[in-house]
């Protein structure tokens, strides 16, 4: 190898002088001290907000045109289907089957044909779905009823 005059190789610099002029002529030190304090906040801070929105509980959606009353029993949730009655609508997993105009016409108790036919369609669907001889349908539903609505509908 050919060294031209004025070069140093490598292996000649001395580490003093690589160690100066990494810190900036001696201005400051070439080992950065971490401030882990403000990350161990950021870090405190996104644990509570996760643990904050998350629930662990099944929460059943509520209709928003149905105002509930206050629960004094409560029982723990299953999967049934979800009957809402409104003033004037009756709904089923948030979806419109049927209307109370009917009932309040009649002045008693009274089938609502097309509520009977959707739930006879939701029992049909889980016998498919639960094909086990031994297994019985449960027959139940969530009721969520309006405080304005008339017993003679909720007993409909």
């Amino acid at each position: 190898m050919i060294q031209k005059p004025g070069r140093r190789l490598m292996h000649q610099v001395s580490l003093a002088f690589v160690r100066k002029r990494a810190a900036g002529s001696g201005r400051r030190p070439v080992n950065a001290s971490l401030n882990l304090t403000s990350m161990i906040d950021f870090l405190l801070i996104v644990v509570v907000y996760l643990l904050m929105s998350f629930t662990g509980g099944v929460e059943t959606p509520v209709s928003k045109t149905v105002s509930l009353p206050a629960a004094e029993n409560t029982l723990d949730m299953i999967s049934a289907p979800v009957v809402a009655i409104n003033g004037t609508q009756v709904l089923v997993n948030e979806r419109p089957v049927d209307f109370t105009r009917a009932v309040e016409d009649a002045g008693k108790v009274v089938r609502l044909e097309e509520l009977y036919k959707y739930l006879q369609t939701a029992k049909k669907d889980w016998e498919k779905v639960n094909p086990v001889k031994d297994a019985k349908f449960p027959g139940v539903v969530i009721l969520q009823v309006d405080r304005e609505v008339p017993a003679l509908v909720v007993k409909s």
